[in-house]
Parts: C-alpha cells; sequence; structure tokens
C-alpha cells in the first residue's frame, strides 16, 4: 500500500510537539519520522516513532524543557488522542553541540 510520506496524524503531532517548544521551536529539525499502523481488539491507530536535532549553545537545555513532563503531557489532535509519547532513550549530545532526541508515541483514532 502506498503512504504519504507522514500520515495526518503524524502531521499533527509533528505540529502539535513543535508548538510545545515555543519560541524555540526553530532550533528543533526533525531528522527522521516512521508510523506504522497498530491495532488492539478496540483500537486503531498508529506507533510513531521520531527523531529530531536540536541546535544552539543550550541545546542540552532545550532538550530538558521541551521533553520534560512530556508523558504526561495533553496533545490535541483533530481525529484521535495521544495514548502515549516519551523519549526513546536519554538525549544525546553530539561533538557540534546539538542534542539528537528520539521520541516514541501511539496515536488512536476516535
Amino acid at each position: 500500500m502506498n503512504r504519504p510520506r507522514m500520515t495526518s496524524s503524524a502531521t499533527a503531532l509533528l505540529r502539535l510537539l513543535l508548538q510545545r517548544a515555543g519560541d524555540d521551536r526553530h532550533r528543533i529539525f526533525l531528522i527522521g519520522w516512521t508510523s506504522v499502523d497498530w491495532q488492539s481488539l478496540t483500537f486503531n491507530g498508529e506507533r510513531h516513532t521520531a527523531s529530531f536535532v536540536l541546535t544552539g549553545r543550550d541545546a542540552d537545555a532545550l532538550a530538558e524543557r521541551w521533553t520534560d513532563g512530556l508523558g504526561d503531557a495533553e496533545f490535541d489532535l483533530p481525529a484521535g488522542f495521544v495514548a502515549e509519547i516519551g523519549l526513546v532513550a536519554q538525549p544525546s549530545r553530539r561533538e557540534d553541540g546539538s542534542v539528537v532526541v528520539e521520541l516514541e508515541a501511539l496515536t488512536l483514532a476516535d
């Protein structure tokens, strides 16, 4: 099956994640995104894995602010909701000072 590069729920989640960074969203760059269909007996949705690079002199602090409380955050998707979201691993610092953040999320359709 041919799928768009990013599904509508993936696009909405990405937009909401960047909004969460406020004025610093221009320092966050998407470097990878994968979405796969997910089902249980009662729900349909998608499992998402995303990788970002955060730049700037205080990229570590930005990563901490951006991901703090992420698991408890509520995201208002147009046609569904985020059932779970969190870090894959602790953010890692690159030699150039940028920081890589990897997230996983499960979105469910209404």
